[in-house]
């Protein structure tokens, strides 16, 4: 899979959570940049890219996550891990 359509994906995920359509979803993307993501919205977000890509993180990974880029990494990783 292509970061575009991992991208593509997450964006649907971020849009739907938040109810908003202005969300664009940058490598560098934080949870300081859109309004409303705290540690609650975070758990619900790591579940639903779980289910969207099939995939399950280690609480390591999580932990580990610092921006967009990061979750992309490893939404990869685990994807070529198949």
């Amino acid at each position: 899979m292509m970061d575009n359509d991992i991208y593509t994906r997450l964006n649907g995920i971020f849009r739907d959570l938040f109810m908003r359509d202005d969300i664009f979803l940058k490598p560098g993307t934080t949870a300081l940049d859109i309004e409303g993501w705290d540690s609650f919205r975070h758990i619900e977000l790591m579940l639903a890219t779980e289910i969207q890509f099939g995939i399950r993180f280690h609480s390591r990974e999580i932990d580990e996550m610092r921006n967009i880029g990061d979750l992309v990494g490893f939404i990869e990783a685990h994807l070529q891990a198949g």
